[in-house]
Order: C-alpha cells, then sequence, then structure tokens
C-alpha cells in the first residue's frame, strides 16, 4: 500500500477569511484584481495563502490589501527574497474606489479581503463593505445556526 495521492484542488476558492464572517456583517460585495508577481502566483496554485488578519486601506486614490499571507514556496528563485506580508495593489474602476471610500468614512464602516478565488485565470478577490458585529449580535447568530441545524435533524427524523 502507497501513501494516499492527494486530489487536485477543482474549486476556483484560494482562501476564505471566516473569522471576518464571524466578526462582521457584510453590507455590500465588490470583485477586485490583485497585482501579484510570479513566486506568488506559484503559491496561490499551491494553496499556500491566508486571509485572517486581511483589510483593505485607501490611500492616495489607490485600494491596497493589507496583511494577507501569502507564504513563499520552497522552490522560489535563489536570487529573490520574497516578503510574504507585503502590501498588495487591488484593481478597480474609479467609481468603485468612490464608494469604498464613502463607505470607510461612515462610522463603524471597515473594508475587508473575505475571499481570494480564480477566475478565467486571474486571481480576484471579494471585498466587502463591513459593519463591526456586537458580542450580542455574535450570540444570536450562533443561536440561529444552531436552531436552523436541529430543525433540519428533526426534519430528516420525521420522514
Amino acid at each position: 500500500m502507497g501513501k494516499a495521492k492527494k486530489k487536485p484542488n477543482t474549486s476556483n476558492q484560494i482562501a476564505i477569511n471566516k473569522k471576518a464572517q464571524h466578526d462582521y456583517f457584510f453590507e455590500e460585495t465588490l470583485e477586485a484584481g490583485l497585482v501579484l508577481e510570479g513566486w506568488e502566483v506559484k503559491s496561490l496554485r499551491a494553496g499556500k495563502c491566508q486571509l485572517v488578519d486581511s483589510y483593505v486601506i485607501i490611500k492616495n486614490g489607490e485600494a491596497y490589501i493589507l496583511g494577507s499571507l501569502i507564504t513563499p514556496l520552497q522552490t522560489a528563485s535563489t536570487h529573490i527574497h520574497p516578503d510574504p506580508t507585503r502590501t498588495r495593489k487591488l484593481l478597480l474602476h474609479r467609481r468603485e474606489i468612490d464608494k469604498l471610500i464613502g463607505a470607510k468614512e461612515r462610522d463603524g464602516y471597515t473594508l475587508i479581503a473575505h475571499k481570494l478565488y480564480w477566475k478565467t485565470g486571474k486571481v480576484k478577490a471579494a471585498i466587502a463593505i463591513a459593519k463591526g458585529k456586537k458580542q450580542h449580535d455574535k450570540r444570536q447568530v450562533q443561536k440561529d445556526r444552531d436552531w436552523n441545524r436541529d430543525k433540519q435533524r428533526l426534519l430528516k427524523v420525521n420522514r
């Protein structure tokens, strides 16, 4: 018996920020392209990415993603020294950046990168305009989730 072969990743998702889904209500989402280097694309294809503490800032009329971790592969070239947490530029239209600026200036709102995925061979980021949850909101969401799970179990047993 040999080692079990690893299934290739057929999904188009690269990384999801589940912590952001727990801590924020997503008001609206936008799709943005990313400016990446060659080693970063190779690492993303290998699934070496985390979005746990990533967020979006607007600087000089351009959007950037901070806090995303793309771990370099061991086979990366020896003459470059990759920075896994570097600031990466987001590719958005002017009206989308203006919408993000307006949303950011409202009290309690922030810009979160909550998903990275492939779309026609290019890496896209889902950017959310998010409002922070209070502790009682998190408890209520957990109660609703538990109730829906129990309700599905009851319906399944009664069939």
